[in-house]
């Protein structure tokens, strides 16, 4: 059996971006492709499950050329289209195109021991079942609620924020949960990031991390901690909470809360200042954590 530190296992896609200003263009937009990659900047040994038709390869490339190993599924890939309405990248408005195929336990190899991070896009049942046939393999486990909270429009495709049944089940078998602001809303009923956090906590989660427009809260037994953002621009609003949760997951290994939040909301300010995916060195992160404001 293979060793990896964190594997990520997700649905590849792309998105037609409609900013509030400028031309449409289609950006390579799976969470799978920002967490995986934000991870190999801490070092640690990375793996990631996807499913690409043929047709469709080019899009693994950024994961090859960040040294990632893939173990792929042929299959249809997940379509999105994202509209911006406002200045306000944090206002934005999605639907999806084509759904792609589902992950599935068949399509994830024996692994040793490992921590995975589950950033699936697909149908609640299909995730649900993935995730206890994980946990009763052994696997140490993450979860995107994004997956569980977005759900499409069976007629228009717009996607909409919708509570979610089995979150307490799904919150108690993961060891670290990631969710964006508006989804820990959705859950927990308030817009108070620290409430947020003591509710889900409640709930069973025992490690949360949930990013706003300003930076990024993590908390872990009672003990809460934030970290703002440093970006000078937004160029790449796609992704970040993404690349926070695959920066804090590999640092976490071997770091306290509070110093992987650090780490993972510069990875996060580096990332936003242009479009796509992080593209940098442990030595910029470094770099940038002790001169968060560069001239």
């Amino acid at each position: 059996m293979d060793h990896y530190d964190i594997v990520f296992i997700g649905n590849m896609g792309t998105g037609k971006i409609i900013p509030f200003e400028g031309p449409p263009f289609i950006e390579r937009g799976s969470p799978v492709l920002f967490a995986a990659i934000a991870a190999t900047c801490s070092g640690k040994r990375i793996a990631a499950v996807t499913q690409v038709s043929e047709k469709e390869e080019y899009l693994l490339e950024p994961l090859k050329n960040a040294g990632i190993n893939l173990f792929i599924k042929p299959g249809e890939i997940a379509k999105y289209r994202i509209v911006f309405p406002t200045a306000n990248v944090d206002e934005r408005q999605a639907f999806r195109v084509e759904s792609g195929d589902n992950l599935s336990i068949r399509d994830v190899p024996p692994f040793e021991p490992c921590l995975i991070h589950l950033c699936c896009m697909g149908t609640r049942e299909f995730q649900l079942d993935l995730m206890r046939e994980l946990k009763g393999r052994g696997y140490l486990l993450s979860v995107d609620m994004q997956g569980f909270i977005l759900q499409a429009d069976g007629e228009t495709g717009a996607i909409r924020h919708k509570d979610v049944p089995e979150k307490k089940e799904i919150l108690s078998m993961a060891s670290f949960v990631k969710l964006d602001a508006v989804e820990a809303q959705t859950l927990t009923g308030t817009d108070v990031l620290h409430d947020q956090a003591d509710m889900l906590e409640d709930w069973g989660s025992s490690e949360t991390v949930i990013t706003s427009s300003e930076g990024v809260l993590a908390r872990r037994k009672g003990k809460t901690a934030f970290m703002k953002f440093t970006n000078r621009i937004t160029l790449g609003r796609m992704g970040r909470g993404d690349t926070v949760m695959g920066s804090y997951l590999a640092r976490r290994l071997d770091h306290s809360v509070e110093d992987s939040l650090r780490f993972a909301a510069t990875v996060a300010s580096i990332k936003m200042e242009s479009a796509g995916p992080f593209v940098g060195s442990l030595d910029d992160v470094v770099k940038r954590m002790d001169n968060p404001f560069p001239v």
